[in-house]
């Protein structure tokens, strides 16, 4: 099965977080379908404007869907 690559807009906050080590999960709504194993690339953006920061793709190694677990159905959580 092929991988898909993502890429999502980051609040300049969170991204930094994720940057420096601190965050390495993501709490999104599940509108891409995100599998086990595809790639996701981090894109920083301050007000709703990307600033052309990115972070190096990374591999979801993990993934819990919603509708259990206090996590709503059609969100998802996933770390790298």
């Amino acid at each position: 099965m092929k991988r898909q690559h993502h890429y999502l807009k980051t609040d300049s906050k969170y991204f930094r977080a994720i940057e420096h080590g601190e965050k390495k999960f993501e709490l999104r709504k599940n509108d891409r379908n995100f599998k086990k194993r595809d790639l996701v690339t981090l894109e920083e953006v301050v007000d709703g404007v990307k600033t052309g920061k990115s972070l190096a793709p990374f591999e979801i190694r993990f993934l819990l869907e919603g509708g259990k677990y206090g996590l709503p159905e059609g969100y998802c959580i996933f770390n790298w």
